[in-house]
């Protein structure tokens, strides 16, 4: 029986746990460019097959590539965002494999001096306690490459059709150092690529497209060990959860096997989405099988200070920047920053609400509240929320003015705005008569007739049981519609019932 065909029993938890992953993680990541990376040719998902496709990307004779200058940029931009070091001087190479879907025989990529170098990007995970707890992965590097085809079954076992669409798409392949240890620091160090890639503008990083797909290589070693395992490459996960049921069950895999004295390979492995298991595609190449060398027909590209300079000073405020000035600026606590700057979108949201209302906190509890309730049900996109910003400040300072209780505003006069958005918050509350009631006299009066009603809760109250407050209060409440203010609704309590 050969290792692919292997099927490990269940590990269980107090075995797995004398062991730890080492995981590191090739991510490709197509960008947002008009045309490909070496032709104007469209980069464009979606279209029919073989529609995107020229002389260039079919690699006809006498054709020659030219860089995409907007392709680099994108890169560089990555990089900035990463704390790379920016390449001045940069090759591309020729890697060399036969497949089908790759028309020159060759893929155009980055190999001795890839564009950006080392750096990383820090992710935040929940702790055994709790807290959240922030960890740095390191980058080893970020290349440029082109994409290759797409090779289609079609449902067909004896023939396979090919889509050239997507050849020559440009990718940048950031390739991390083995710092993941866990299937759930994997999940939120793509989750923040992902991120950082859609806040740069500079791809959608949809995966379910293959906009954003990853590669894992996965090794284990007890716990204390120091020496790497023998790692194992796995493919075809087409999300953040398939990714991490990969790991987990590879890890699973590669445990069992040590312990009943099997051999783990380097091997490429694929992910069954149904089983949730890998199974074996090919004995992973080494580096020399490429065959790499400079591409003769691409010469070196040069990054001046001056051009590097310009898109620093274009980069947009990230993720991290934003969380950092969301808990100072605005002393909203670390998780509530870390939900808010899940999408640039959202962090633009929130900053315009702040602009128009101090109560900083209140509006951070609307936008993961009764705001991200109405996304949840809507696909999610903060941009076509029908309340503007200025609205939902206006609904908030309203609420804080005690003009309206909490209730009446996130219950009564919400869903009204997002019907009518239109209609001003105040106006919505005085049409429907839903301004509170500070009226003393009016109050007083609703109190007493509470009282008389309650002889029995009264005297209970009275002998101690002081937890009948709050029944007195929401009668009271609902007497007045909503409209009591609370808080003087419970000082005339106090006041009567001693």
């Amino acid at each position: 029986m050969t290792q692919s065909e292997i099927s490990p029993s269940p590990v269980s938890a107090a075995l797995l746990d004398t062991y730890e992953s080492v995981i590191g993680l090739e991510v490709h990541c197509q960008l947002l460019t008009e045309s490909k990376l070496f032709t104007s040719d469209r980069n464009q998902f979606g279209t029919e097959p073989n529609t995107n496709i020229g002389p260039i990307t079919l690699a006809l004779p006498g054709t020659l590539p030219k860089v995409n200058k907007k392709a680099v940029e994108y890169a560089i931009r990555m990089g900035l965002a990463s704390d790379c070091s920016i390449s001045r001087r940069t090759i591309f190479d020729r890697k060399n494999y036969f497949y089908p879907d790759l028309p020159k025989g060759y893929q155009i990529s980055q190999d001795k001096k890839p564009i950006c170098e080392k750096g990383g990007v820090t992710i935040v995970t929940k702790g055994a306690d709790g807290k959240m707890v922030e960890k740095r992965i390191r980058f080893h590097h970020i290349h440029l490459e082109e994409d290759a085809g797409k090779s289609v079954h079609d449902g067909s076992d004896t023939e396979t059709l090919l889509d050239y669409n997507r050849a020559g798409t440009p990718l940048v392949e950031m390739v991390s150092e083995p710092d993941l240890r866990s299937a759930e620091e994997t999940g939120a160090f793509v989750t923040e690529i992902r991120r950082l890639v859609r806040y740069l503008g500079i791809s959608d990083g949809n995966m379910e497209e293959g906009s954003l797909r990853c590669d894992v290589n996965v090794s284990v070693r007890k716990k204390g060990d120091t020496k790497l395992g023998v790692k194992v490459e796995v493919k075809n996960m087409n999300s953040i959860r398939n990714m991490m049921r990969a790991i987990n069950f590879e890890t699973s895999r590669q445990v069992e096997l040590l312990e009943t004295g099997g051999e783990i390979h380097q091997e490429t492995r694929m992910f069954d989405v149904e089983s949730g298991r890998t199974y074996g595609m090919r004995m992973k190449e080494t580096m020399n099988d490429y065959r790499y060398f400079p591409d003769p027909d691409l010469s070196p590209m040069v990054i001046s200070e001056e051009w590097l300079e310009s898109i620093k000073e274009s980069m947009p405020a990230l993720p991290q920047e934003l969380r950092q000035k969301f808990t100072t600026v605005y002393g909203i606590p670390a998780y509530d920053a870390l939900v808010l700057t899940d999408t640039k979108e959202i962090a633009d949201y929130f900053e315009a609400v702040c602009t128009k209302t101090n109560a900083y906190k209140q509006a951070s509890n609307w936008l993961m509240g009764s705001v991200k309730s109405y996304l949840n049900e809507h696909d999610g996109d903060i941009t076509a929320f029908p309340i503007k910003p200025e609205s939902l400040a206006a609904l908030i300072e309203l609420s804080e003015s005690g003009m309206v209780s909490n209730s009446v505003a996130s219950q009564k006069i919400f869903p009204v705005m997002l019907a009518e958005p239109n209609r001003a918050p105040k106006e919505i509350a005085e049409t429907n008569n839903w301004l509170q009631n500070s009226n003393t006299n009016e109050l007083e009066t609703l109190v007493v007739q509470v009282i008389e009603s309650m002889p029995d809760k009264v005297e209970a109250y009275r002998k101690g049981k002081k937890g009948l407050l709050g029944l007195f209060v929401g009668e009271i409440m609902k007497r007045s519609n909503g409209t009591a203010d609370p808080k003087l609704v419970s000082q005339l309590l106090a006041s009567k019932l001693q």
